[in-house]
Parts: C-alpha cells; structure tokens; sequence
C-alpha cells in the first residue's frame, strides 16, 4: 500500500480506537446517553485529520515529481520537507503569488521576453485546480517561472560567449535553492525589485525604453533627411526635413525657417555632440545617417544595453576605468561620475583583431615600456617582410630563445615558416616604440592592455578602429596623473622622474583599478541625453537577434 494511503488508513483506525475508548469512559461514568455524540465527533475528528494527512502526501509526491528533472529544485523542496512556497492559503503565500504575477506581468519592462514565462498558463492552471496533485504540479510552475524570470531580469537572457565568441564573459546564475530562499525568508516585493541591476546606468536605460515608446507611440520623428550634405546657407526641402528632425528629436525649438541658418547649424552641432560625430555643423554623410535612425532602431539598441548591463559584475567599484569600444573613448569614473576622459584607438574590425570585452583589474603602469611583438604579429606580419628584406622593420631587435641579441645578417630567414621560427622580436624603449612611453596593465590572458602612441593622427577620426586589439590612449601622460593622485602628493612629479630616466619603469598601484571593455551603442549620461554610436563589430546586430529570438520584441508595454 503506498505511504499515503497506509498514514490515511492509519489515521482512521486511531480515530475508531479513540471514539471506542471515548465512548467506554462515557459508559462506565453511567452517561450512555452521551455516547451517540461523542463517536460521530470524534469520528469527524480523525477522518478530517487522516485526509489532511493524504492530502498533504499526496501534494509531497506531486511536488516531488514535478521537479524531479530538475536537480537543483527537487533538492530545495526536499530540503525545506516540501513546504509550498506559492500554493499555501496563509497570507504569506499570497503576497507571494501576488508579487510574482506582477513581475511576470512587467517583464517586458526590463526587455525580457514579453510571453517568455508562461504568466497567461499560470493564471489558467491556478483557476482550474481539481486535486491536491495538480496544487502540486502548479507550486513547482509557479517555482520554475519565478526562478527562470530571476535569473533573467539579474543575470540576462542569453549566454554572451554563445552570441559572439569575443564577448569573454562568464555571468553566474544563482542556484535555486538561494533565489527560493531569499523570496520565501523577505518581503516578495522587495526580493523582485532588487533583482535587475541596481546601476543609475541601468535605471537610465529603463526611462529611455520608455521614452522612446511613446515616440513610436506618437509615429516618431517624422520624414527622414534627404541629400547626401547640407550646410549653413542651403535651402530647399531637405532643410526643412532637418530643421524638423531635430525639432522632433528635441535639439531645436520650433521654427518655420526653410533655410540653413545658426540656430540649426547649433542643433546639428549638439546632436553631432550627443553621437560621436565630428562637431562641425554641417550635415554630412554620417550626421544625416544618424539623423534618420528610427526610434524603433534606438530602442532596439536600448533594450540590447540592458541586457549587457546585466552582464557586467554587480560591483563595478566606486572608482573604475570604463572602455567603451563602440565610442572608441576611456574614462576614470568617480562614484558614477566621469572624472577623466580621453579618446581611444581599439582593436581593427577586421583580421580578428576585434577587441575583446572582459573584466579586469589594473594593477601597474610601465614607464618607458619595451615592446614585446606577440608571436601572432611577429610571424604574420613582421617575418614575411624580412624574408623579402632581411632588414625590414629595423626598428625591432632579434631575440633567440636564450633571450640573446641576434643580429639579422646571421639569420637566413627564408629558412623559416610562422610555425617554426625560433625567434621573438623586441622594440625598446624610446619616442618611436608602438607602445609609446607608458602602459597600463591589468594582466589578462587575451594580452589586452591601455597604452600610448606614436600615431597621434589617429584620434583625429571619428571612427578609430586601428589597432590589433589593444586600446590605444590620446591623452596616456593625463590618464597616468589622474590614476596616481590616489596615492601620490605629486603624481606628475613621480610619473615624469620615472619617464625622464630613459629605464623602463614600473610603477605599481597601491589601489588595483577595475576595467571594464564594454560595447554600448545607447549610452547614458547623468543629467543628459542618451547617446548613440555605431555597431562598430556588429556585435549589438547579433544580440538584439539572439533576444528576438528568445522571445524580446519592441512592444513591450501595453498601452
């Protein structure tokens, strides 16, 4: 007989032993006349008790069964002697329930799949319960749902590694048994709230999405920008197409000018700013591109930096250097505050030298560095050159596996294949070495590292995709004296002695700095405007498809 049943049965027979003994202290006080009362009372008793008993191992072996194929939830439920965490009738349990199907019901404000967790089948399910096992069935629903959501909402939708092999990171996703805990232990509410990530960043995206929704709502910006340039002085359609743009887009106050006046040459100024656009005031190519972004475009873009910004670590650190690879800059942050800026030059798009997005810690700066070429350039680059010229590139030195100068007369380099020549090439320091006259290290396995140039042209170019990976700084010496003055009374004073001695120098933070190499295309300011850049690597294209596929689209709010 299975356990239920036998504990039922066993609950029965007390009943009846109990009502006999009942009934025979009743007799023997000389009261049988109270005997047909007690039995049926005590009878009522101990049948109600038994079934309670089968009800509750029947609603234990449905749970059990419901989340047998899930190792992680049949472990938890086991733990905690199957307790319902939903589908009790207490207060508690309602709250529960209750604050679930409202975060289920505002998913999509995170741009997580609108459908994705089953709220509509949950309801249905709940209405329709005829038996303890399917109260059972929907407790372990009910769990499954909350714990795919949480997991969502705090670590993201996708796996980034599976979308683009050069997004290098690895988010964790808390165990069951600790989501189920904290929502059964606090307040629901306030254990769903405080689920997505609690970054101004992200709470600044989140008022974009919908800022953005009622611009689509009201049919966005108007006609798109004709003509491949305008300037100050033209007229005709296409000035007026602009001048309403950008009344549209909020950089102009309503004007009924046809002509390229300075009030417009202004606007197109700041929303050159706002975009990463070279600030001339003339309407170009790539000023008029941007100009006829859709909103449905931007918020595409929006709803892809949430699900990046629930990628990065939760603790970012109260001062950390920030690489945006789409905005080709790097910046010191302060408490949410850019306290340092400067442009960069990032990872050619092309030859796979796209550079990688990760987390670090910077941990040292090398004044005067020598440059040592990566195996990968050496052979791919450097050593066909000299097999053509054996002096090719004599502004590198020959080392052998002995760490030992050789000279390049002594080396038959056509002898040698990029799988088999055993030598490595150095650049020492000096004004001319690749990496400047400082690098800034936050030792990684993909060798990424922040250093100076020789190439100062480079930042002159709205779009500064140079470089075989590493990122490239306009402004290193500043960036140097800012990172110091946290442990330095003279920061330039220290930075320059070590500088001017010609040595290769290293200089260690006493505070290592986090990194972090992001690729926001919707960039938020304090107080501004949300900027927009260029998918640079295409890599915002193939997340924003990976969410659809996963169930995200642009409606996602209910009007």
């Amino acid at each position: 007989m299975p356990e239920g049943l036998s504990r039922a049965w066993l609950g029965i027979g007390l009943g009846l032993w109990l009502a006999g003994a009942t009934g025979a202290a009743a007799l023997a006080e000389g009261t049988p006349a109270a005997l047909p009362k007690v039995i049926p009372a005590v009878m009522a008793g101990a049948m109600a008790k038994a079934l309670d008993a089968a009800r509750d191992s029947a609603f234990r072996q449905a749970v059990a069964d419901a989340a047998g194929s899930d190792r992680d939830l049949a472990e938890f439920y086991r733990e905690t002697d199957y307790r319902p965490v939903w589908t009790g009738d207490a207060a508690t349990h309602r709250a529960r329930r209750a604050a679930l199907l409202r975060a289920l019901d505002d998913a999509a404000l995170h741009g997580l799949p609108e459908g994705g967790y089953g709220r509509a089948a949950l309801l249905a399910r709940m209405a329709d319960i005829r038996s303890t096992r399917e109260m059972g069935e929907v407790e372990v629903a009910l769990s499954r749902a909350y714990l795919a959501y949480a997991r969502d909402v705090q670590s993201g939708v996708l796996v980034p590694g599976r979308v683009d092999s050069d997004i290098k990171r690895s988010v964790p996703r808390r165990a069951a048994g600790a989501l189920l805990a904290d929502i059964m232990q606090g307040d629901p509410r306030a254990v769903l709230r405080a689920l997505p990530p609690q970054t101004n960043a992200y709470r600044r995206l989140m008022k974009e999405r919908l800022r953005l929704e009622g611009v689509i709502a009201q049919g966005g910006w108007g006609p798109v920008v004709s003509g491949g340039k305008l300037e100050p002085g033209d007229t005709g359609a296409a000035v007026i197409a602009l001048r309403d743009r950008l009344v549209a887009k909020g950089y102009l106050a309503r004007s009924a000018t046809a002509r390229f006046d300075g009030r417009i040459q202004a606007a197109v100024q700041a929303f050159q700013a706002d975009n990463g656009l070279t600030i001339d005031g003339i309407a170009g190519p790539s000023t008029i591109a941007a100009l006829n972004a859709s909103p449905e475009d931007r918020l595409a873009s929006v709803i892809v930096a949430m699900e990046r910004e629930r990628w990065l670590p939760a603790e970012r650190g109260a001062r950390h250097i920030l690489v945006n690879l789409t905005d080709f800059s790097a910046r010191i942050v302060d408490n949410d505050r850019v306290t340092f800026e400067t442009r960069a030059v990032v990872g050619k798009n092309a030859g796979g030298r796209r550079t990688p997005e990760f987390s670090d810690e910077m941990e040292h700066m090398i004044v005067n560095p020598t440059w040592h070429v990566p195996r990968s350039i050496t052979v791919k680059e450097y050593l066909p050159k000299m097999q053509v010229n054996s002096n090719a590139a004599g502004h590198l030195r020959l080392y052998d596996s002995r760490g030992r100068v050789v000279p390049r007369s002594a080396v038959n380099f056509n002898a040698y294949t990029a799988r088999n020549f055993p030598f490595s090439l150095k650049q020492p320091p000096s004004n001319r070495n690749a990496l400047g006259l400082v690098k800034f290290m936050f030792p990684n396995k993909y060798n990424i590292y922040l250093h100076d140039t020789p190439e100062k042209q480079l930042f002159n170019s709205d779009k500064r995709d140079f470089s075989h990976g590493c990122i490239r700084l306009q402004q290193p010496f500043e960036f140097a004296y800012r990172l110091l003055a946290a442990q330095e009374d003279d920061p330039k004073g220290r930075f320059r002695a070590a500088l001017n001695s010609g040595r290769e120098t290293q200089i260690n933070l006493e505070q290592h700095v986090p990194v972090h190499l992001i690729y926001r295309t919707a960039i938020t300011r304090a107080g501004g405007r949300t900027q927009y850049r260029n998918d640079v690597y295409g890599r915002d294209a193939r997340i924003w498809q990976a969410l659809e596929r996963a169930g995200v689209s642009l409606r996602t709010h209910r009007g």
